[in-house]
């Protein structure tokens, strides 16, 4: 038994009499027991370190805290602005009015405000049923035609008029229908110019079309001739263009046109 007992660590037992002697374990009994205590020193290290730990633990919670924290205030903030984003786009459809409906079918243009002082324009054919002038009328308003800057369109006369001297690029194109083999199977396409201090107009460029007679006589065929070149205008100068067979040209409109525009 005293050895099973041995083996288990006790703390040493140390038994001391009255008047304060130290004696040995196997005096006799009646002495007063006294265990040996940790030391002071030592109970203050652990308490030391169960207070270590205790401060990690608490630095870590106010960091996780923290950083909650600034993420629900980053969504807040982001929330805030969403919905002032919102109600501003909100105002702005309020106070946009809408946009006029345009014709199905018809291109209408949109000038930049750098092209709208450009000194250019550009009329297409207008359909005629009954009086065929020589000297073309164009419609300036009317799909892709236009004018702007220093040139405007002559309604009485279907001339364009320049309103600044400069080098211009003029053109224009026509288109015929024949639906007969004659002498009249020809045509001449040509642009002048009126000047003011001219009475005679100048002829700036001609072209001479002999439309020769198809194999198959009963079916209509077609004829075209496109002029252009780079001349130079004086000031109030009026263009036009003339056809010797304005009755066979084609009522498409965009098949003939005529334009011009400074360089």
């Amino acid at each position: 038994m005293n050895q099973s007992y041995q083996s288990y660590p006790f703390p040493e037992v140390f038994l001391v009499d009255r008047g304060e002697r130290l004696q040995h374990s196997d005096q006799p009994p009646g002495l007063i027991p006294c265990w040996s205590s940790v030391p002071a020193q030592e109970r203050v290290r652990r308490q030391q370190k169960s207070q270590g730990f205790m401060g990690v633990n608490c630095c870590l919670a106010m960091i996780v805290l923290m950083l909650f924290l600034l993420v629900f205030a980053a969504l807040g903030i982001g929330a805030y602005q969403l919905h002032n984003m919102q109600i501003e786009l909100g105002g702005m459809r309020e106070g946009q009015p809408e946009a006029p409906q345009k014709q199905v079918g018809v291109y209408e243009p949109t000038l930049h405000e750098e092209d709208r002082t450009r000194s250019a324009a550009h009329v297409i054919g207008r359909i005629e049923k009954r009086v065929f002038h020589e000297t073309l009328r164009w419609e300036s308003k009317v799909g892709q035609a236009f004018t702007s800057g220093d040139v405007t369109y002559r309604l009485q006369d279907g001339g364009l008029q320049v309103n600044e001297s400069g080098i211009y690029h003029i053109y224009s194109r026509v288109e015929l229908i024949f639906k007969s083999c004659s002498s009249t199977s020809s045509f001449t396409h040509s642009i002048f110019v009126r000047r003011r201090d001219h009475s005679i107009p100048l002829t700036l460029m001609d072209a001479h079309r002999t439309v020769p007679c198809p194999r198959q006589v009963p079916h209509s065929w077609t004829s075209n001739s496109y002029l252009a070149s780079s001349v130079q205008l004086q000031k109030y100068d009026r263009v036009y263009v003339n056809v010797s067979q304005p009755a066979y040209l084609s009522h498409e409109n965009y098949a003939n046109f005529f334009g011009l525009y400074k360089i």
